[in-house]
């Protein structure tokens, strides 16, 4: 695909003008010129990159792509309800949060928000989940990831390629970013990147995502304020539990508890809080599949070997653990249990001097659908 761009403006004659062309020996500033030749014409790629400084042409030749209509318009954004009625207003609910846990955007209370109040990072997340629900079989964004901190960038990025390739797997979709900053690159694995800069192509297999090592430390409920207030469910804490958190380069970045069902017959977990700013780098499940892998192996304070139960309500979640084969899925609930019978049972264990908590409510009595899972490991 060869693309040419000419812009022109108005060659202004003013004093400051003709004093700048000649203090800086600049002929004019109406004219920009860019031709580019990339190989683009087949249909055997998803996912492009047009990357260069501002003012280099990149949102020019963005729109010669396919025409001015391909550019996702995120200008368009109700005010007056939350982002999960907001994206595909008519589809499925279970496609709109499982986009919003795809791209990263896995904080539950961030979707009962509108867009307007929300962050610039989750406002740059909440624009690609709409771009992965709407599924427009050719889509250019234009300033990807320019306004964010740079790790929300990255990770962004990260778990955008990953939805937009399975989405283009099936419906051969492609979409075009255009960016300002180099650093997104290899987290994109992109099919192409031109460099408006430079004015080079380069071709698929060129980039590969790096690595990060998450360290693992077995600990207690010390770190859980960090993590609680993303946590979607304000419930005590899990007696005698352990608790694990995964640090890079010193930060916390995850967390999970782990207790155990009577009889020592299988643990439990639970808790598990991935950082907002590390959502989307897939952190999360391995460090859930690390944690259960422990246990299961006998690598906890009982040195006995228990697979785990784990239960959750998020779908996007739900939905890669039905994925996974170290997964089974064993229980799914659509309510809550009886609430009544839930209070007067702590009342009675507080009345015994079982329990010390004060709790005023029972649990249950919700429209949540609870999905159980159990780790049985890799299969050989």
């Amino acid at each position: 695909m060869k693309i040419t761009v000419r812009n022109v403006c108005t060659d202004f004659d003013s004093y400051r003008a003709a004093r700048v062309k000649s203090l800086f020996n600049a002929e004019t500033g109406a004219n920009f010129d860019l031709d580019a030749e990339i190989p683009i014409d087949d249909n055997g790629w998803s996912l492009g990159v047009i990357v260069g400084p501002s003012g280099s042409g990149k949102t020019s030749m963005g729109g010669q792509l396919w025409g001015g209509e391909a550019f996702a318009d995120f200008d368009n954004w109700p005010g007056d309800r939350p982002i999960v009625d907001a994206i595909a207003p008519g589809g499925d609910f279970n496609e709109v949060t499982a986009a919003l846990a795809a791209v990263g955007l896995g904080t539950v209370p961030v979707w009962l928000r509108p867009f307007p109040v929300l962050s610039n990072g989750e406002k740059f997340r909440a624009n690609l989940a709409r771009v992965i629900c709407d599924a427009p079989q050719r889509v250019v964004i234009d300033e990807f990831s320019s306004v964010v901190d740079r790790q929300i960038a990255r990770f962004g990025a990260l778990a955008f390629s990953k939805s937009w390739k399975r989405l283009a797997r099936d419906g051969g979709n492609q979409c075009v970013l255009l960016s300002c900053h180099y650093d997104i690159i290899d987290w994109l694995e992109p099919d192409w990147v031109f460099d408006t800069a430079t004015g080079k192509y380069a071709g698929r297999g060129l980039w590969r995502r790096p690595k990060f090592e998450v360290e693992i430390w077995e600990t207690d409920w010390r770190y859980w304020p960090l993590f609680e207030p993303h946590h979607y469910l304000k419930v005590p804490k899990m007696i005698a539990a352990t608790n694990y958190v995964g640090v890079v380069d010193g930060e916390p970045v995850v967390h999970m508890a782990q207790g155990t069902r009577p009889g020592l017959r299988e643990a439990r977990g639970c808790r598990l809080v991935v950082m907002p700013e590390w959502q989307g780098s897939g952190v999360g499940l391995r460090f859930l599949n690390a944690i259960c892998q422990m246990w299961l192996d006998g690598e906890n304070r009982f040195r006995k070997s228990m697979p785990t139960l784990f239960h959750t309500s998020h779908p996007g979640l739900c939905a890669a653990l039905r994925r996974m084969p170290q997964w089974v899925q064993v229980s799914a609930h659509l309510y809550g249990g009886n609430k009544a019978r839930s209070e007067a049972s702590m009342k009675k264990s507080r009345s015994s001097g079982k329990s010390t908590y004060n709790v005023g409510v029972g649990y249950g009595g919700h429209f949540r659908a609870v999905q159980g899972f159990r780790y049985i490991g890799s299969r050989p």
